[in-house]
């Protein structure tokens, strides 16, 4: 009888991305039970991978841009995706503004931007779509999405009505905003945040004081982004009567959250429970017999919105079981088997350091599961 193999990873950052990770675990499995089928879901949670897995699973298309990347005099080649015959862009903020575009030492989310971002935006609305998903998630800025809305047409002054060219250093220096030459396009447009983040925009638990320090601010940095953003909240809610800084996601990548909020009404939702919706996961996974998942990495975490969690959900509905692989299993795992997870399974064959780990990801990976395959072969 042939076995039917739903493979729904999200990518193992830094080693493999979701399809290759796919393709492993086809492989594994193959050197065993030679008649199995496979299904394909590249999965993402609004971060690193998420364009690839919607435009991999809606049979979408990729369009090339050239953009502003996290400083305002950088430019960086990038892509957005089209599925839905077109209808719906897909757009990954940390492909133009993310942490990896720029050397450590260049990190800075006093003058990071979110400008590219927002002519993204304005690159898909030229496309005519209707609607844009926008992945958040690995961003380098921290200027609530001032940047992102500039590019849309929105002006920030001064108090001597000079054009404030906006970082998360500059928040403070905006006496008024107008927004009277915002690309009109945005109010036909439904535009959808995916974000695994819950965090407001501003306050202990917000985007300056959790994320920025991975960025490259000092703690002096640090409290000043958080008083900016604070102001800023504060500005945007006098003056265009918007108050969305404790929305949950606000502060999500540098609280472009919040602009996308203020300046495209953008709605928020959870990146995989939206991949999930848009990948059409639950109608694979009932055609399983098997439901294989897993991340870079995996511990008590995992059950706050992270891919392996949200695949695992699925299948718990279903009645199917989850097998799940990472490249590291950290502490509390043995909460996530009462959440839908059958097994869950390092990769990594003996001890080594971690860029040799990262190097050998798609061979540990193939291995892990040609095992896991010839206990299911019993």
């Amino acid at each position: 009888m042939t076995k039917v193999f739903v493979l729904a990873p999200d990518s193992f950052k830094e080693s493999m991305t979701a399809e290759q990770a796919c393709f492993a675990m086809q492989r594994g499995i193959e050197k065993v039970i030679a008649n199995a089928q496979f299904i394909h879901v590249p999965m993402a949670d609004g971060g690193e991978g998420t364009v690839d897995a919607l435009v991999a699973a809606r049979d979408g298309r990729k369009v090339h841009f050239e953009v502003t990347g996290p400083l305002i005099d950088q430019n960086v080649q990038s892509y957005l995706g089209l599925i839905d015959d077109g209808k719906t862009a897909v757009i990954e903020m940390a492909m133009v503004n993310g942490i990896h575009l720029i050397e450590k030492s260049q990190r800075n989310p006093l003058v990071t931007t979110t400008m590219g971002t927002g002519e993204m935006i304005k690159a898909a609305l030229g496309l005519g779509v209707s609607k844009i998903i926008i992945g958040l998630g690995g961003s380098v800025t921290n200027d609530a999405g001032a940047g992102m809305a500039q590019a849309l047409g929105a002006k920030f002054l001064d108090k001597n009505m000079h054009i404030v060219n906006v970082g998360g250093g500059q928040l403070g220096q905006i006496e008024s905003i107008d927004i009277s030459q915002l690309d009109q396009r945005l109010k036909q447009t439904e535009i959808v945040i995916a974000s695994d983040v819950t965090n407001p925009l501003y306050g202990a638990s917000g985007a300056s004081y959790v994320f920025a320090p991975q960025k490259g601010a000092t703690p002096e940095m640090v409290e000043k982004l958080d008083q900016n953003l604070k102001y800023f909240a504060e500005l945007v809610k006098h003056q265009l009567n918007v108050d969305v800084a404790d929305v949950q996601g606000a502060g999500a990548a540098g609280g472009l959250g919040f602009g996308l909020m203020v300046f495209t009404g953008a709605k928020i939702r959870s990146g995989v429970e939206l991949v999930i919706e848009e990948t059409q996961l639950a109608e694979k996974v009932a055609k399983a017999d098997y439901v294989l998942t897993g991340e870079g990495g995996m511990d008590f975490q995992t059950k706050f919105g992270k891919t392996p969690f949200g695949v695992a959900q699925v299948a718990k509905k279903l009645n199917k079981p989850v097998i799940a692989f990472a490249g590291y299993v950290g502490q509390g795992i043995e909460e996530l088997y009462t959440e839908g997870f059958t097994a869950i399974f390092g990769i990594v064959d003996g001890a080594c350091d971690l860029q040799t780990a990262l190097k050998q990801g798609e061979q540990n990976l193939e291995r892990c599961c040609e095992n896991v395959a010839r206990l299911i072969n019993l």
